[in-house]
């Protein structure tokens, strides 16, 4: 045998040698450290971390074959770096492949290299202290300081870097051409500020409110030159969040040398519109769209079904993988679970946080009982990876720390005044439909058609959006329209796009809609009613009502409770009732910014015990597998069903016959898919076939109205 090797041959003949392997992760890795006291570790940890190929059963298996898995070597590595006490090496390197694991386990797993008599593991050490020219001094622990969920941070940190290295160098040996794709624009502030800029002065229009928004803008643009930490901007909706936000976090990054953007939104919605305002202004090189539902391919004309490696759009699907792109727009849902996430591929993006602005929208939709976990991780990202957040929002969440609830210690804000700009940008009065006692849905239609222009009705559940809008007398009306998720995300985007048209027309219409239409969806109706629910769902409503402020009169918001209705769950329904107490009969606060702040505090007390699954105490025990399993922003499991139908055919034929589909085909998948609970699997497999690749199809009805079902009752099985 010549030499050891890393990874078996490439189209080219040429094998990696492990020596090299080793020594450009460990580089690259270094390149990764956030600051010079994790240097070493990050140089230990790629040294170290595929130390077990160089056992002889593993190069047997790389020149000559073998069944994959069959030869473990992470274990080497890690048991190595316990003998030394780099315990977040041992953990990194223990889980590169697998995941990270339990404390437990990863004990476990390392005890066959506690016995005295493993004679191949020492051999091994001295094959790898001479191929490097270490000795053990070389290995020895140095502190740098970290302890308890700080200290668990930085192994999630330093697992994504090894990750990210490992598989970056691995691709670059077996596929070069993709490796020299992955190059994008390093972040560029100075350029982004200009872009920016031009955009805002090309809008700019005379007005009381659009002078409002400037000096908005640039109270916050003049705080950016203030050290990373937390930061906040509570404003009314309409007066240019985006823009804003985007605004400080540039002059932020460009005053502290951040390395880039990360925008976190909590609904698909809401980053489709927010990742098309971000390309128009600087352009689609400097903006990642990264959700499940979005596929860069589609948005390039590219097809799918080839792959096609070249241009800007194949740069971004590699993207989506490390984040190492200057803009990324992402969902609530991807940001967190893969910040407790313990899997390679999910964690892989997790060190690209470091150095970067992150800017939350309407982050206080969290579930309660994660609020604890999350804010701690947040508070561990800040300290360990030196990134600062600001958190964007028209309804500001108590998030601080007080006597009783252990959060942020200090949390800046960005607007000067908000009371003063709420009061300035008021554009609804809110009226108690029935003094909120229960009515029927009928009794519901027949408020509704006394209204004399167009109407949005948001609903709480699918069931009722469904049963308003069968119940709508269509003589009434030009035209009516049903939005919910039973409907797959093309169809949905469509018909959001014929409800702005009939606007613009002022035509007459009624919508029938599920949440899914409070933020992001910038419709501008003269009349909304909204059943009762947490107070940012009844603000984000408000939201679509008299948006632009160009009514003579007050937009009209009403609000409604519903005879037998259900709820998303029981938080949604507890959150509902309480705002709806703090407000019944003086409806005037839900203008009151410092109204907000109180409904927060009060509402953090109900979940006062926030960290019921005790994510906290696992992190601090260091079971990342176990912090995992337990940390769901969506705790309910769904099945993706694919809808066979006009629009879907052509990529139909063009997978059916595959025998293994790509990640391309799954994301082109998900723009005809409806998500569903189990129980509804279980109710229609007479309408459902299982595809050979793995996947269900919809052979039943699919309603070009309501989508996927047509019975009120198999609703509440969608999600």
């Amino acid at each position: 045998m010549n030499r050891y090797i890393s990874h078996s041959k490439n189209d080219k003949g040429n094998e990696h040698g492990l020596y090299e392997h080793l020594t450009e992760v460990s580089d690259l890795m270094v390149q990764f450290s956030k600051e010079d006291r994790y240097k070493r570790i990050f140089r230990i940890t790629g040294l170290l971390h595929d130390m077990g190929k160089y056992q002889p059963a593993f190069q047997k298996y790389l020149r000559e074959g073998g069944l994959k898995g069959s030869v473990p070597h992470a274990s080497w590595g890690a048991a190595l770096c316990q003998k030394y006490q780099q315990v977040e090496a041992a953990f990194s390197i223990d889980g590169h492949h697998k995941g990270l694991p339990d404390k437990g386990d990863l004990i476990s797993s390392l005890l066959e290299f506690n016995e005295l008599d493993n004679f191949l593991f020492e051999d091994i050490k001295k094959v790898f202290f001479s191929e490097f020219q270490l000795s053990e001094k070389d290995l020895t622990y140095v502190d740098i300081g970290l302890r308890g969920t700080d200290k668990e941070l930085f192994i999630r940190m330093l697992f994504s870097s090894l990750t990210d290295a490992d598989w970056l160098n691995t691709e670059h040996h077996f596929n070069e051409h993709i490796a020299k794709k992955r190059k994008v624009s390093d972040f560029n502030a100075t350029i982004l500020i200009s872009l920016i800029e031009n955009a805002i002065a090309v809008k700019n229009k005379e007005g009381y409110i659009n002078k409002l928004r400037n000096r908005v803008r640039n109270y916050a643009i003049s705080l950016s030159n203030q050290d990373r930490g937390f930061y906040s901007m509570t404003l009314p909706t309409g007066m240019g969040k985006t823009l804003a936000s985007i605004s400080w976090a540039l002059h932020h990054a460009k005053h502290n040398n951040l390395k880039r953007i990360i925008v976190v939104l909590p609904f698909i919605s809401i980053i489709d519109q927010t990742a098309k305002e971000l390309k128009l202004i600087f352009g689609e090189k400097w903006v990642l769209e990264h959700h499940s539902n979005f596929n860069e391919d589609e948005e390039a004309n590219i097809n799918i079904a080839n792959e096609a490696l070249h241009g800007t759009s194949y740069t971004k699907r590699l993207a989506t993988e490390n984040w190492d792109y200057p803009i990324i727009v992402t969902t609530t849902v991807q940001f967190f679970e893969s910040l407790f996430n313990n899997k390679p591929s999910r964690c892989r993006k997790i060190h690209r946080i470091s150095d970067a602005v992150v800017i939350f929208d309407e982050v206080q939709s969290l579930p309660k009982e994660l609020v604890t976990p999350t804010l701690s991780m947040l508070m561990n990202v800040q300290k360990v990876m030196q990134a600062s957040f600001l958190f964007c929002t028209a309804t500001q969440p108590a998030f601080e720390k007080n006597e009783k609830f252990n959060g942020i210690e200090n949390i800046q804000p960005l607007v000067e005044n908000p009371k003063e700009v709420f009061d300035a940008t008021r554009r609804v009065n809110y009226y108690p439909v029935n003094q909120y006692l229960p009515i029927s849905i009928s009794e519901l239609v027949t408020e509704v058609n006394n209204c004399k222009s167009s109407v949005l009705c948001i609903f709480n559940t699918k069931k009722q959006a469904l049963l308003f809008y069968n119940n709508i007398d269509e003589k009434l009306f030009n035209k009516r329209f049903h939005l919910s998720t039973s409907m797959y995300p093309t169809h949905r985007k469509r018909v959001i796009a014929n409800i702005r048209d009939s606007l613009q027309k002022n035509e007459k219409i009624i919508v029938s809609s599920t949440q899914l239409i409070e933020a992001g969806v910038d419709f501008d109706f003269p009349c909304v009613f909204r059943e009762i629910a947490p107070l940012e769902s009844i603000i984000q409503s408000a939201g679509r009502c008299n948006r632009e402020g160009k009514m003579k009169r007050m937009g009209k918001v009403f609000i409604f409770k519903i005879n037998d209705t259900g709820v998303p769950n029981k938080q949604y329904r507890a959150l509902a009732e309480f705002a709806n107490e703090m407000y019944k009969g003086k409806e005037d606060l839900l203008f009151d910014h410092d109204f907000y702040t109180e409904y927060y505090r009060k509402a953090i007390n109900l979940f006062i015990d926030s960290d019921k699954k005790k994510i906290e105490e696992d992190r601090k025990n260091f079971n990342f597998k176990t912090v995992a399993d337990k940390y769901h922003l969506i705790e309910s499991k769904t099945t993706p069903i694919f809808i066979l139908c006009e629009e879907s055919a052509q990529l139909y034929e063009s997978i059916r016959y595959k025998a293994v589909l790509s990640r391309a085909d799954y994301r082109a998948m998900q723009l005809y898919s409806v998500q569903v609970y189990d129980n509804f699997i279980n109710e229609n497999l007479c309408k459902m076939g299982k595809e050979p690749q793995g996947y269900w199809k919809w052979n039943g009805e699919y309603h070009q109205d309501y989508g996927l079902s047509q019975n009120p009752e198999m609703s509440n099985l969608i999600i």
